[in-house]
């Protein structure tokens, strides 16, 4: 039985999808984020970056338990314990890999600073809004223009690249997004919205998931106990 531990957020949701996808028996573990659950030592003990989520499968690739952080590696390892969602051949493998580094080193953190900006921060910077609003517009029309001519990301198989990148893609109204303009993204979206496993997958947790007006969550997310070394 594999453990996870998460929270409903887009980061979380990927790898809640792909043990839905992959139909691994699992178990999750809220981390509070707003209550600073992922500062306790237990979690740094295997998330030492105090992000979630991270994961313990009890039979590692040794026959041994192996715990893991970084959602983007997570969906590696799951992928080649199942054999599923990363290609067959090794073309069709760095193909999935690019695209999955695409989502991890563009489309998440530049989101992540568009919804900051946009929703969260305690004041309106025109400049930081504008910035990544025009970011978030210019990784959609990349995500467009490769699905204006595969069917998925990494070519006209579902895999972990789509995997990784849909559960961003669910605030497009938050990142300032107008579907008209991204036709191509939007069908994509539609038909992975329709998934059974991803259905399942984005509502692990999400009843436990608050609006984040409380100062305290704020200031435990934005503030100095973030920064606090550790």
């Amino acid at each position: 039985m594999i453990d996870v531990y998460s929270t409903a957020t887009p980061n979380g949701h990927k790898v809640h999808i792909m043990l839905e996808e992959c139909g691994l028996p699992y178990r999750v573990h809220h981390i509070d984020i707003g209550a600073g659950d992922q500062f306790k030592p237990e979690f740094l003990a295997i998330s030492p970056n105090n992000k979630i989520p991270a994961m313990v499968d009890p039979d590692g690739p040794d026959g041994q338990p192996i715990s893991m952080f970084e959602s983007g590696a997570i969906l590696i390892y799951l992928a080649g314990k199942t054999g599923r969602f990363l290609g067959k051949t090794d073309r069709e493998k760095y193909t999935t890999l690019q695209w999955l580094m695409f989502q991890m080193g563009g489309v998440g953190p530049m989101l992540g600073q568009a919804h900051h900006f946009r929703i969260y921060a305690p004041e309106k910077i025109e400049y930081a809004i504008n910035r990544y609003s025009n970011e978030a517009k210019r990784l959609y029309a990349v995500i467009d223009k490769q699905l204006s001519k595969h069917a998925y990301l990494a070519g006209d198989e579902y895999t972990i690249a789509d995997i990784a990148t849909f559960p961003w893609i669910r605030s497009w109204k938050n990142q300032g997004i107008d579907w008209t303009d991204f036709p191509y993204a939007k069908r994509w979206f539609d038909e992975i919205s329709e998934r059974a496993a991803v259905k399942r997958g984005v509502e692990i947790l999400a009843n436990l998931r608050k609006p984040l007006v409380d100062a305290k969550a704020k200031e435990t997310l934005f503030g100095a106990t973030q920064y606090a070394k550790r």
